[in-house]
């Protein structure tokens, strides 16, 4: 039996069990397209962290508060002002601006519509330092700041929560916690998904937010932008220099804040994402498991109905190694097709999460290889164990079995 005979064969015993051969391959569809869809989000929310962070600056760093030490025992942020952002910005030569930044989760409504989203309180500096632009009316001012002004900024994602446009609020007001605001802006959509919008965020002087929506004067942390010709190495140990002596550190007191360039969150964050696909796509391939046992369990029933079909072979001169490959080479058919109709599924499925959960998904060609590669290697594996099976019979006894 030449191979194109095994082929025909074997595709032939395929096609004769059409239903039988369609559920059978139903877990490797499954297994597969989820596989895509979980690596796609996790190679999406990568890009997603990866653009935003660029979009915000490389040159920045952000200045937050340690944990401290009570009664032994390490837990609870310290505390940290907007005078040492203040202090930072006006005594280190390396330090070009320095916003200050508190936020808060807090229900927000316009008009008949309401929504629970970040405020962040912060100075007329945090535009330039983060690359913000007004696409609609202008941020707030420092006067506006040091009058304690009720005025807020939208982020670009903000009047689509509120079934508006930047125009329809533009000049109107906004309720925070029962607060009014006058919206004076709306910046441009830098772009997000998910858990991670940077545009779902509304902006409002801070000293603003500290006497009428916080009741605090602790800030969360404070962004700095490094002066043109130093490094950020440089820059980093003179804000540690002054954060230590606006906290009265003594010699050999460890610090009670950290600095940290948004290339090391960058990496950070990237780590996080990446430990989450392969978390998602481990999760997905169980199904692929799954799929390739339901394979080998009706691989094995097809040995047994087809018992005396393989004796007449043997009896006409087929070769135990041609058995063989004939039924591995449908075990390897079934993973296969199954496996191309998952890249599809996955596809498809990645395609719809991005358009109406507005998640960002990328399809890896990497997942799609490996996915295709993986559909063989489990064909062959819980196939192996079938065909061994129908390879071994007895002829005379295959003959004889009814």
């Amino acid at each position: 039996m030449l191979i194109f005979e095994i082929i025909r064969v074997a595709l032939q015993a395929i096609g004769a069990n059409k239903m039988r051969s369609l559920l059978t391959m139903l877990g490797i569809v499954i297994g597969v397209g989820a596989v895509i869809t979980m690596v796609a989000l996790g190679n999406g929310a990568q890009q997603a962290v990866e653009s935003q962070l660029e979009a915000l600056g490389t040159n920045v760093l952000t200045v937050r508060p340690g944990q401290g030490w009570h009664r032994g025992v390490r837990g609870g942020d310290e505390r940290m002002y907007v005078t040492d952002a203040y202090a930072v910005e006006q005594s280190a030569d390396a330090i070009r601006l320095a916003a200050p930044e508190m936020v808060t989760n807090a229900q927000v409504e316009f008009g008949r519509s309401n929504a629970s989203m970040r405020v962040t309180g912060t100075t007329e500096s945090f535009a330039e330092l983060n690359n913000y632009a007004a696409e609609y009316g202008r941020f707030f001012t420092a006067a506006e700041d040091a009058g304690r002004r009720r005025v807020a900024v939208l982020g670009g994602a903000v009047p689509e929560m509120f079934s508006s446009t930047p125009m329809d609020m533009l000049g109107k007001s906004i309720s925070i916690r029962n607060v009014t605001f006058e919206v004076v802006g709306v910046l441009e959509a830098k772009g997000g998904s998910g858990w991670f919008n940077q545009d779902e965020r509304i902006f409002i002087p801070i000293q603003t937010a500290q006497f009428r929506i916080m009741g605090t004067d602790r800030i969360g942390s404070f962004n700095v932008l490094v002066a043109d010709g130093y490094s950020q190495t440089a820059a980093m140990a003179q804000i540690e220099q002054v954060m230590r002596r606006e906290h009265k550190l003594r010699v050999g007191v460890e610090n009670d804040f950290y600095v940290q360039d948004r290339a090391e969150l960058m990496g950070t964050m990237q780590e996080a994402t990446q430990t989450f696909t392969f978390l998602l796509a481990g999760i997905a391939a169980v199904s692929l498991l799954v799929g390739g046992i339901g394979i080998m369990n009706i691989m094995l029933v097809s040995v047994t109905e087809r018992t005396r079909e393989i004796g007449i072979r043997m009896a006409m001169g087929a070769t135990r190694r041609q058995v063989l490959t004939q039924f591995l080479l449908e075990a390897l058919v079934l993973c296969l097709v199954g496996g191309l109709v998952g890249i599809g599924l996955g596809f498809g499925a990645s395609k719809t999460l991005a358009e109406l959960a507005n998640w960002t998904t990328a399809v890896s060609p990497r997942a799609v290889g490996m996915a295709v590669v993986f559909s063989a290697v489990v064909g062959l594996f819980f196939g192996a164990w079938p065909a061994r099976r129908a390879a071994g019979l007895d002829p005379i006894e295959a003959l004889r079995y009814e």
